[in-house]
């Protein structure tokens, strides 16, 4: 399984929580002049990672299960923000895995998710999904039984790709952040 990270948002740049946004024309061009591969994808259900795929020459195919976390009334939001107004919700968050204080998703539950999925294809490894980070933290998370807060330790670029192999009983790492 071949996971690539989106192409940059103004979000991104701006460090905010995820929403639904396009990705920035010049992260797509660079994306486009990796030249077309001509084969399907798995996409999360937001513009940057439909738009990442199309400009990577993939047949995008929506995946709800790549949805990064559902981040409440936080998403969208610089973590600035969130930090200043709401400490000790954000604080919460960042230590339970299971709360939930923004009114999404707690980070267990994106986890779980995610694994899921992963786990749904693993009689069909040779694939290719686009998402975000967090979605790729929880799959690495998976394949290696980290929790939330061990797998937030990968640093995941725009455009880079982590690769998982099937094994006998479970996934093995093949890299990580390699850029494309």
């Amino acid at each position: 399984m071949l996971f690539v990270r989106h192409a940059t948002t103004p979000g991104m740049r701006a460090a905010c929580f995820p929403g639904d946004e396009d990705a920035d024309a010049a992260s797509l061009a660079r994306a486009a002049a990796l030249g077309p591969a001509a084969s399907p994808a798995w996409v999360a259900p937001v513009r940057a990672a439909r738009r990442t795929a199309v400009a990577l020459g993939l047949e995008p195919r929506e995946a709800p299960a790549l949805r990064e976390a559902d981040c409440g009334r936080w998403r969208g939001l610089p973590y600035e923000r969130v930090a200043r107004e709401e400490p000790e919700a954000l604080a919460s968050w960042l230590a339970d895995p299971h709360a939930a204080p923004h009114g999404g998703e707690s980070r267990a539950a994106h986890a779980a998710r995610v694994a899921g999925w992963l786990d749904s294809l693993r009689d069909a490894p040779d694939q290719v999904a686009v998402c975000d980070a967090g979605t790729i933290r929880a799959a690495l998370g998976h394949a290696l039984g980290l929790d939330p807060g061990g797998a937030a330790r990968f640093d995941l670029a725009p455009l880079s790709t982590t690769e998982l192999a099937v094994t006998r009983d479970g996934w093995r790492v093949a890299h990580v952040n390699r850029k494309v």
